[in-house]
């Protein structure tokens, strides 16, 4: 990484140690480097599974055993991945005290792995299940894959505790992310470019109450504009940079 790029983490890791009550968005970007490919890049899951036919709840109800078929082999990436550095690293930035918590649009439950406590998650997580029916919750990695779709005890079908297109974000998950944007003094925005609402709102709300906001992607992208710092490296290069500079200055 360049000295141009170094001094602008620095200059969030200043930000960050003074200022406190960082808040981080995250999306699949921060996720590629552990084996986890956005779905909508060439060799995502949308390049052989029409989203259309495979990812809306309408979809699901209407043939669960087909929408399974994709479901298998992303529940089979999220099984092999493990949390890369810059997970790890804002689990750092967390217990440094300068983290107030993060909302990620991921489902790979990667944050969590990683020793994230505060994870806000607007579409879920894929390594739980939920009764259609019953409702009742289990561990994906328990689930009998020798029928498909699995069923619950009761009978019915299981589905991924994810949200599929055509349903709504959890008001809970809106409401914790809104109670982190009023306390927010530094917003990054990591690994996606955060346009597409409600996500979208998380950003603009806190730049508008005049807190910091630090891009990490790889390229520009639709909010870089809006951005006081703008990083440009993959997150698992830069994130433990921003961390191990904040934990110099404490």
């Amino acid at each position: 990484m360049d000295a141009a790029a170094r001094a602008l983490i620095e200059q969030v890791a200043e930000a960050l140690t003074q200022q406190r009550h960082g808040v981080a968005v995250t999306g699949a970007g921060i996720s590629v480097d552990s084996g986890i490919p956005d779905f909508r890049s060439p060799g995502g899951l949308w390049d052989r599974f029409d989203p259309m036919e495979y990812a809306t709840i309408d979809a699901f109800r209407r043939d669960p055993g087909k929408v399974w078929q994709m479901l298998v082999e992303f529940d089979d990436l999220l099984r092999a991945a493990d949390p890369n550095p810059g997970h790890l690293a804002l689990a750092r930035l967390e217990r440094a005290g300068v983290l107030d918590g993060l909302v990620t649009q991921n489902v790979d439950n990667l944050h969590q792995q990683a020793g994230s406590v505060h994870v806000v998650e607007f579409h879920g997580n894929g390594s739980q299940l939920v009764c259609v029916a019953c409702g009742a919750r289990s561990a994906a990695a328990e689930a009998d894959r020798a029928t498909i779709p699995p069923t619950c005890a009761c009978g019915a079908v299981l589905k991924p505790d994810v949200i599929f297109f055509g349903e709504m974000i959890p008001e809970a998950a809106l409401k914790r992310s809104m109670e982190l944007v009023e306390r927010c003094k530094v917003m990054l925005v990591i690994g996606t470019s955060a346009t597409v609402a409600p996500c979208s709102m998380i950003p603009v709300a806190a730049r508008r109450q005049g807190a910091m906001m630090a891009e990490f992607n790889l390229e520009a992208t639709e909010l870089t504009a809006s951005c006081n710092v703008a990083v440009f490296a993959s997150a698992s290069e830069s994130l433990p940079l921003l961390a191990e500079a904040v934990e110099a200055r404490l």
